[in-house]
């Protein structure tokens, strides 16, 4: 394999691995959010996962598909050593995983306790204005606080229309 045709297939392999990642994006869409994203994490670690081939050359391919390949076909011993990677990208993954929930906890537990303000601010709004207008006239409502009686209709000639000022 050529230098080309090993960049070829790698680039190949990853648009692949991207449309996997879409697909599973997409089918895990409607859990929640808890048991969603760890999932995500680990079939992101599974399709973005490489592993060496052959040390001499520095060859690398995907994890799972050397895993699957020695596994099915019994003729490698890189299984374990995929396995290894794939546990080492894993720990790695939910490491940084675990550090962005850390720090978006917080921030979620302020933005909540914002929300609910001003739901309350805007309750007590709603309850001060209905209390407003069940206080005031009925000639002062308020869509018709600013606004004149609308001009008698013109006659059917079709006469001047005048602005109004």
């Amino acid at each position: 394999m050529t230098e080309n045709d090993y960049t070829l297939a790698w680039g190949l392999y990853a648009l692949a691995a991207l449309g996997c990642l879409l697909v599973g994006f997409k089918l895990t869409g409607w859990m929640w959010r808890w048991l969603r994203e760890p999932l995500r994490v680990i079939l992101a670690v599974l399709l973005l996962t490489p592993t060496i081939v052959d040390p001499v050359k520095d060859s690398f391919a995907p994890a799972i598909a050397i895993t699957a390949l020695d596994v099915a076909f019994k003729v490698g011993n890189n299984a374990w050593r995929a396995v290894s990677d794939f546990a080492m990208y894993g720990m790695i993954a939910f490491g940084l995983y675990l550090l962005f929930v850390l720090v978006r906890w917080p921030l979620e537990k302020r933005a909540r306790e914002r929300r609910e303000q001003a739901e309350a601010a805007a309750k007590r709004q709603a309850a001060e204005d209905d209390e407003v207008r069940v206080d005031a006239p009925l000639a002062a409502e308020r869509r018709d606080r600013y606004r004149n009686d609308p001009p008698p209709a013109a006659p059917a000639g079709g006469g001047r229309v005048e602005p109004r000022l």
